[in-house]
Order: structure tokens, then C-alpha cells, then sequence
């Protein structure tokens, strides 16, 4: 991985490591639907106007349907399942379970044609990192009394999120990062239009809490706009399969948020996971050298 591919790396592990924080403070406030909606239609105003001045657009416009699948199997389905489901479980049992996503990412990619993600390191990398965040979340996450419903639902987000990268890399690469980002985000939000638009129209009888509207708005700039043209670029440079690995350091980031701003404890299994989510990650991601 160059130094530009780590930097993105590092980006979008912040980007995507605070909105399960963002997301219990939004639902603070707000309902699923109004969330998502918010989240896209800040991302759109931020991306569309952007790749407009760089005549960037076009390029998006012209892959349409593409851009249309890829919002619809990364944004619109896996949002409203994930902010959903942290109505009924724990956001560590969320987040492990998001970190399934390499694991249908990695086949995924073989079977479109990266031969190379199957090197022995690359798979070492992803057991390393997995057991690591099982050393983060802690086993005791698991053997509380969860509905398989809800995980069943956060494997379907993270299959969602293991598929739209695929898109991007190999039916979008030509077209703008920027663009493709804000006209999918476009999309979502006329998906979301009704049915968020409803969830605001209550707000006005139950006003939620300032942290809840500075939730948003974190998710919209941050966890979206910035992240997603962020991610785009790290797909084109490392591919999509290496690209899904980012759900490791992003967990890392979350317990350090969950740390510092939420005060939760330092435990064990963040001081042994950490280490084995980073050292798995950088195998994971790793390219061979050719001769």
C-alpha cells in the first residue's frame, strides 16, 4: 500500500469509525428513516455542487444505472438496516457484526476476477483481524439474549456493504468520485424523501436534544461527504476486496471514541485487539510484489 492509499486508509477508518456513536446520539432524537435522510441530503448539497464546478457530473449521469445500484445496495438498504438494528442490540454487537463484511467481500472479488486476494497473507490478515475484534467486542457480546432477527439483519448490511465496492471498481472507475457520490446520495434522499420527511414533521412536537442535530450533521459531513470520496479512491487504488478491510481499523477507531468521548473503560480486550486489528489490517491489505 503507497503512502497515498495509507493516508485514505487512515481517512475513511475515522470517517466510518464514529457513526455508531453518531448514530446512538442521532437516535436520541430522531427515527431511522429521518436519520438516513439527513445523512444523504447533507452529503448531496456538500458533493453535487462540488463535482459541478469541476464539470464532473456528466460522468456520473452517464453510469446512471450503476450509480443507482450502487445507492441503493450501499446507502439506502444497509443505513436503514444498521440504524434500525442499533434500536435492539448493542452498537458492539453491531459493529462486530459489520465486520463480517471482508469475508464476502474477499470471494466476492475472487469471482469477479482479483486472483490476488487469495494470498496466504491476505487471508492471514483477515483471521488476525477478525480475532481481533473479537478480542475488542468481548465473547460476553454474544451470549446476551439478542433476537437472530436483528443479526441477521446486520448481515445483510454488511453483505450490501461487501457488493457496492465491487460496483464501484468495476463498472464506475472512470467516472468521478465526487459525482458518483453525490448523485447517489441525491437518489437516497428521494428514496427517503416521504418517509424521513414524516419523521421531521414529528420533531416539531417532541424537539430533540442539540447533541441529536449535531449527530446529523457529523454523519452528513463526515461519516458521508468526506469519507465516501475518501473511499472511492482507496478502492481504485488497492481494490474493492482490500478496500472492505477498512471495517477493522474503523472498529478500532470506535472503541477509542467510546473512550475518550463516551468515557468508556480502557479494558483488555482493547488493548490486545487494537494491535491484532492493525497488524491484520496492513497483511490484509498488502499487495504482492510483481516481478
Amino acid at each position: 500500500m503507497n503512502r497515498k492509499a495509507l493516508w485514505l486508509y487512515l481517512v475513511v477508518s475515522v470517517a466510518w469509525g464514529v457513526p455508531y456513536a453518531l448514530i446512538r446520539l442521532a437516535l436520541t432524537g430522531f427515527d431511522p428513516a429521518s436519520i438516513v435522510l439527513a445523512r444523504v441530503a447533507i452529503g448531496a448539497l456538500v458533493l453535487i455542487p462540488l463535482a459541478a464546478k469541476r464539470g464532473a457530473l456528466a460522468s456520473a449521469l452517464k453510469h446512471w444505472p450503476y450509480v443507482l445500484a450502487f445507492a441503493v445496495i450501499e446507502m439506502a438498504g444497509p443505513w436503514i438496516l444498521l440504524t434500525t438494528a442499533e434500536q435492539h442490540i448493542s452498537s458492539s454487537l453491531a459493529s462486530l457484526l459489520i465486520s463480517t463484511v471482508p469475508f464476502f467481500g474477499v470471494p466476492l472479488a475472487y469471482l469477479t476476477g482479483d486472483k490476488s486476494v487469495l494470498q496466504p497473507k491476505a487471508i492471514a490478515g483477515l483471521a488476525l483481524g477478525f480475532c481481533g475484534v473479537l478480542a475488542l467486542v468481548g465473547i460476553d457480546a454474544l451470549s446476551n439474549s439478542v433476537s437472530p432477527v436483528w443479526i441477521g439483519v446486520m448481515l445483510l448490511a454488511a453483505l450490501g456493504y461487501a457488493i457496492a465496492p465491487v460496483i464501484v471498481d468495476h463498472k464506475l472507475g472512470e467516472a468521478s468520485s465526487t459525482a458518483v457520490a453525490g448523485v447517489s446520495m441525491a437518489m437516497v434522499a428521494v428514496i427517503y424523501a416521504i418517509p424521513g420527511g414524516i419523521g421531521f414533521a414529528g420533531v416539531g412536537a417532541h424537539p430533540a436534544p442539540i447533541s441529536a442535530w449535531l449527530a446529523l450533521v457529523g454523519l452528513g459531513l463526515i461519516s458521508t461527504a468526506l469519507s465516501f470520496t475518501s473511499f472511492f479512491e482507496l478502492i481504485a487504488l488497492v481494490g474493492s476486496a482490500r478496500a472492505t478491510t477498512i471495517v477493522y481499523p474503523n472498529l478500532a477507531v470506535a472503541f477509542l471514541v467510546g473512550i475518550v468521548f463516551l468515557k468508556e473503560p480502557i479494558t483488555t480486550g482493547f488493548l490486545i485487539g487494537v494491535p491484532m486489528v492493525i497488524a491484520g489490517s496492513w497483511l490484509a491489505t498488502r499487495r504482492k510484489a510483481v516481478s
